[in-house]
């Protein structure tokens, strides 16, 4: 299959099924999205929304977290992935936050970048869902979901995912399309044991395709091999018979 029919089945799926798909995480305004987002990385939304209640009410404002400590800040987020080094992220935001951007989320890829603790994929994420503009940040899900169902080809870090992603969907999914991904990734194509046979997606998919094909050549090379083993059993008991017909017949000389 051409991969741009992947793309049309995989939009067309999608647009039905899920045309208003949004982030798990929880938050209700851009500094809480960005907050929330700083301490996903490598870690699950579910976690994250079991901790950013207590530190919402307790830093609601950009001014509230840059004048706390970082120990303090560890505090309220000790069960997360890596909370020594995002407490002094939060921290270093906030401060940067309140000091060079009147205390505002920044709309651009450029000065969010700027801010400690914030990548190429939080600051996709920022400018998609507050912003509106399009653009795809690519996770862990989203980079094997678009390499296994065949969005991507030899696509071997998450930028050349990205750009390959750009290349192809339609501008008015990209942000969308990254919640699609990062859904399917989280609940149906997991990365140990994938549930291909509950997926939608696998009439088009590359990886099911292949596992198909390898099953089929294994189960084939299992029987070709049986065959052999049971040819070879034959003809050594072919073999042990005729011996022991020889036997009989030289002790009755």
């Amino acid at each position: 299959m051409l991969k741009q029919e992947r793309y049309r089945h995989f939009v067309d799926y999608f647009s039905k099924n899920q045309p208003n798909a949004v982030t798990e995480l929880h938050y209700s305004n851009p500094f809480e999205l960005l907050v929330a987002v700083i301490l996903s990385a490598q870690c699950t939304d579910k976690r994250i929304n079991q901790v950013t209640p207590a530190l919402f009410e307790r830093y609601p404002t950009p001014e509230s977290l840059a004048e706390s400590t970082v120990e303090e800040i560890f505090s309220y987020i000790r069960s997360v992935s890596y909370p020594n080094n995002k407490a002094k992220h939060l921290s270093g935001m906030g401060q940067m936050l309140v000091e060079k951007f009147n205390s505002e989320v920044p709309g651009n890829m450029e000065d969010l970048q700027k801010l400690p603790g914030v990548g190429r994929k939080t600051a996709n994420v920022i400018v998609s869902v507050i912003f509106d503009i399009p653009a795809i940040a690519v996770d862990t899900h989203v980079f094997r979901v678009a390499n296994r169902i065949g969005l991507t080809t030899n696509a071997r870090t998450p930028l050349a995912v990205e750009r390959q992603l750009i290349e192809h969907l339609p501008k008015s999914t990209l942000s969308v399309a990254h919640h699609w991904l990062i859904l399917h990734g989280r609940y149906i194509c997991l990365a140990r044991r994938p549930k291909c046979e509950i997926c939608p997606l696998t009439y088009f998919c590359r990886y099911y395709e292949r596992a198909n094909t390898e099953s089929a050549l294994l189960k084939a090379a299992t029987a070709q091999q049986k065959k052999l083993e049971a040819a070879k059993k034959k003809k050594l008991n072919a073999t042990t018979h005729k011996a022991l017909k020889k036997i009989s017949v030289d002790k009755n000389i």
